[in-house]
């Protein structure tokens, strides 16, 4: 089994045929990245909170710090959750067959069906402390993942995902063969807002497709 672990863009885009686009070109996530959803002044009053502790210790925690002290709460804030329908997990296996590869491994997040078991999985997660030379392809790992979940959910829409780098995140979206990722946004300057503001329309975009598929 090929592990998300291992992979690199120019392997998966050599053996699946993907074509990564510029932003500009790939519609589906620059609609997503440019969603409006409102950022209420307590969610901005909790997120300033937030980013002057990152400000602090960003050069200095490791990936589980990183992800205890500041990323878990920026999930926390917008509560992937509706009605029991989906929910965010983490480090749970994901695994499936793309073009008869087999794949495989476990995302940092998940979001999916599912309230206590991941069901069908909608947008993929992975984050590392060091913003250069990290261990491994995050963006890669990411991009496998999604792979991954798009086999699961036969191709009938987009999926989405993001890696995160220290205090950077980047985002990205599969769809059919062509992807595409984000510009980075700068979680300890004013982008922390639009980073909390984008995961609130993913939230949204997530309950419209279950309610159609309901």
């Amino acid at each position: 089994m090929l592990s998300f672990k291992e992979c690199t863009l120019d392997q998966l885009d050599e053996m699946f045929g993907l074509k990564p686009l510029p932003l500009r070109q790939m519609p589906v996530l620059q609609t997503w990245l440019d969603g409006q959803n409102e950022v209420s002044e307590q969610e901005r009053g909790y997120l300033s909170l937030l980013q002057e502790y990152l400000q602090e210790h960003v050069e200095d925690w490791n990936e589980q710090e990183l992800a205890m002290h500041f990323i878990g709460p920026m999930f926390a804030l917008v509560k992937f959750d509706y009605e029991r329908k989906f929910a965010l997990f983490a480090e749970r296996p994901l695994n499936g067959v793309v073009e008869g590869i087999e794949m495989g491994g476990r995302p940092d997040g998940l979001i999916a069906t599912g309230y206590r078991l991941p069901g069908k999985p909608y947008f993929c997660f992975q984050e590392y402390k060091k913003e250069k030379e990290p261990e491994g392809d995050p963006q890669a790992q990411v991009l496998a993942a999604m792979l991954v979940a798009q086999e699961i959910n036969e191709h009938q829409f987009p999926i989405y995902g993001c890696h995160v780098r220290g205090r950077l995140w980047f985002f990205m979206a599969l769809e059919g063969k062509e992807y595409g990722t984000s510009d980075g946004y700068i979680a300890t300057r004013e982008d922390v807002f639009d980073i909390l503001r984008i995961l609130k329309v993913l939230k949204q975009v997530i309950i419209e497709r279950i309610k159609r598929e309901a």
